[in-house]
């Protein structure tokens, strides 16, 4: 199959051409244009900013998706749209351009949940075994599930406030950092990330679950007896914090249901010294994806659709911006 994606869950409009030709996964576009510098001096993504531009850029990153592919709507087999969770005007922006090119071109429409679609960058350039326990960490969402096949997971845990990728960003803005949790992940490879005793907060706890906002608070009450020298330690001990508890949620989740498999997924399984740390912890196998496909991009959407080929009438189909995994 030869599959169109559309993801516009946040800020990006991202659209990608992807097929699955000798049983190998083919990137034939990947295009996504990103309204991040319009929300930097505002600490955060502006929804109404974010729906404008992508209802601006739309039409031309599809467009360029079929170019950079050379492919033509003739050689589409079906559309994939994330249809949630997101923020709603983002995602109505994606959810009916595509209804309206599935009923123009005469395709099957595909919608996704955005949540599983990260985890689907590990098959691009690898194929993950089942079953296998899948981390998702991102901005808004920190979750475990046991995924036992393509159509068949178990949800295990997930974030009771902050997640790790909100609480990345809410530090970094304490540091006073500008984009968030990548430039903390900068600053602390100057830092030692044991000079700082911060808490890891659950780490005794019998579940999966997680929370972050305590280490958020201890970083604010920290944040206002050190100079600018500690900065870097404590952008380490951040960084080691959330990283140590994210490893063991998951290994405990492995070795509880006898798991020999581990995959990340989500923007900050792109973190270097995450990806490291539970590959060195962890005994059996580990799959991480490109980093570039970690962030939110449309590759991922339509390569969860070549393995969950479901396709909805696109007169019915609604934008569900809190779709979830529980």
């Amino acid at each position: 199959m030869t599959i169109l994606g559309i993801e516009t869950s946040c800020d990006e409009t991202a659209a990608a051409i992807v097929s699955n030709d000798n049983k190998r996964i083919q990137i034939l576009s990947n295009i996504i244009s990103s309204s991040q510098d319009l929300h930097i001096k505002y600490g955060g993504i502006l929804p109404e900013t974010a729906a404008r531009e992508q209802q601006k850029m739309i039409i031309p990153v599809i467009q360029e998706a079929l170019l950079q592919s050379k492919c033509n709507p003739e050689d589409i087999d079906a559309i994939a749209v994330t249809a949630g969770p997101g923020l709603i005007g983002s995602l109505l922006v994606g959810v009916e351009t595509a209804k309206t090119l599935s009923l123009l071109w005469r395709k099957p429409l595909i919608p996704v949940n955005h949540l599983l679609a990260h985890f689907y960058a590990n098959w691009v350039l690898d194929t993950p075994t089942f079953p296998v326990i899948g981390l998702l960490v991102s901005g808004g969402h920190t979750d475990i599930i046991l995924m036992k096949d393509h159509d068949n997971y178990d949800y295990l845990g997930g974030t009771r406030d902050d997640a790790a990728g909100e609480c990345f960003d809410k530090c970094a803005r304490l540091l006073g950092l500008p984009s968030g949790g990548p430039n903390l992940a900068r600053l602390a490879q100057k830092g030692n990330p044991q000079a700082f005793n911060l808490p890891r907060p659950m780490w005794n706890s019998k579940d999966y679950d997680f929370s972050f906002s305590g280490l958020k608070t201890a970083v604010a009450n920290i944040i206002t007896h050190i100079d600018e020298l500690q900065k870097p330690d404590l952008a380490a001990s951040i960084e080691q914090a959330i990283i140590d508890v994210l490893i063991k949620k998951t290994t405990t989740a492995a070795l509880d249901n006898n798991i020999e498999h581990v995959m990340l997924a989500g923007g900050v399984a792109s973190n270097q010294r995450l990806r490291e740390s539970v590959t060195r912890s962890f005994i059996g196998r580990v799959f991480t994806p490109e980093p570039l496909l970690c962030t939110d991009n449309a590759v991922t959407t339509a390569t969860y659709a070549l393995f969950h080929n479901h396709p909805v009438d696109p007169l019915i189909l609604q934008a569900n911006p809190n779709l979830s995994l529980a």
